[in-house]
């Protein structure tokens, strides 16, 4: 897997430089700003790229618009955004450019195997939230009145990227129940049937939070 980081601090893009090393990961640029990013993923066309939300020289937004714009001039590079805070509008931007994205807080990445686990769905198309970032989230939405609240548990964990298999360990469910849950979610949030399953788990994600429509 070949990525670009893009972080400005200096010790903590080290840190990550060793620890995707450890992964198995070939850091192909490291650098501090978001100009940079942009400029590194259309020299190198990485697998991923992992940013900082916050850069230089505003400290603001810069990391995510320059990925955003990383992904325009390189359509296919995935994406996942680092950040010390739960950032609402961010994690919006984010679900709604779709499938190979992911939203963490920086505290996620001390965990070599969250960080492997994070980089292995989102080069695969999927997405992955952060935990708390799904609780933000749901703090801000009604609760759609067709979804039962079984429905709705399962839901919060699709949000956080984990496949059927991880929701059935969660829940203590089977795997059998957990596809038939999933199936009348995306019956009850009018999703085709002959979209691809990773697509509807994305648009389904899209639906609960109110940015797919």
């Amino acid at each position: 897997m070949r990525v670009v980081l893009a972080e400005d601090s200096v010790l903590l893009r080290e840190g990550l430089v060793r620890l995707l090393g450890e992964y198995g990961a070939e850091v192909v640029a490291a650098v501090g700003d978001g100009g940079a990013l942009v400029d590194a993923v259309v020299a190198h066309r990485p697998d991923v790229a992992v940013v900082d939300v916050r850069m230089p020289p505003d400290f603001t937004d810069e990391g995510l618009r320059a990925a955003l714009r990383a992904r325009r001039e390189v359509p296919g590079t995935a994406v996942l955004v680092l950040s010390q805070y739960v950032e609402m509008s961010y994690a919006a931007d984010l679900l709604r450019d779709g499938g190979g994205v992911g939203y963490l807080l920086k505290d996620r990445v001390t965990r070599l195997e969250d960080l492997a686990d994070a980089l292995a769905r989102i080069t695969a198309g999927g997405s992955v939230l952060d935990p708390e970032v799904v609780s933000a989230l749901f703090a801000r939405q009604d609760p759609l009145a067709a979804l039962t609240a079984r429905e709705r548990e399962v839901l919060a964990l699709v949000a956080e990227g984990r496949s059927n298999t991880a929701i059935a360990r969660s829940l203590t469910l089977s795997q059998g129940a957990v596809e038939k849950h999933v199936s009348s979610i995306f019956d009850k949030l009018g999703l085709a049937r002959d979209a691809a399953d990773d697509h509807r788990r994305v648009l389904a994600v899209l639906a609960w939070f109110g940015l797919g429509r």
